[in-house]
């Protein structure tokens, strides 16, 4: 249900949650959680423009969360690279006019529950939620198998 954009959002902002040392370096991020560099760049630069991730130059510096894990919500980060809104629920079939109960869509009967549901779902979920705890470990490479330069959360 989501793009591949938000869902590495979601991932790096849940690696940031999960930490309790200070920043994270860029770099460090992206191979934490197999996401490609360039593309976390450019995803970490929306999150931090919305104010959910802070970023620091210099010796220490790296990316940190912008507010605590428990005050984002899954619709903060969602918002950002969807078309989906807390404020105007979209059409199931990408309609460009209004679907609603007064106009509706082929599909919107069907649909609005569950848009409902999801929307509901994204709305009271806090990101601390599935972030995660610091043993946690995200990435597909087997146990035992991680290079030496691997960054464990």
């Amino acid at each position: 249900m989501l793009s591949i954009t938000s869902q590495y959002a979601l991932r790096a902002l849940s690696h940031l949650a999960r930490q309790n040392d200070g920043a994270v370096l860029g770099r460090d991020l992206a191979q934490s959680v197999e996401i490609p560099a360039n593309y976390l760049t450019k995803i970490l630069l929306v999150l931090r423009n919305a104010g959910l991730v802070d970023t620091t130059r210099g010796a220490g510096g790296g990316y940190r969360l912008g507010r605590p894990a428990n005050e984002i919500r899954l619709i903060d980060v969602v918002e950002l690279f969807e078309e989906i809104s807390r404020a105007k629920p979209s059409c199931f079939l990408g309609r460009t006019r209004a679907c609603s109960d007064t106009q509706p869509c082929t599909a919107h009967s069907t649909w609005k529950g569950l848009q409902a549901s999801y929307s509901g779902f994204l709305v009271s979920t806090p990101l601390s939620a599935i972030a995660g705890t610091a043993g946690d470990i995200w990435t597909s490479s087997e146990p035992g198998t991680l290079d030496t330069n691997h960054h464990r959360p």
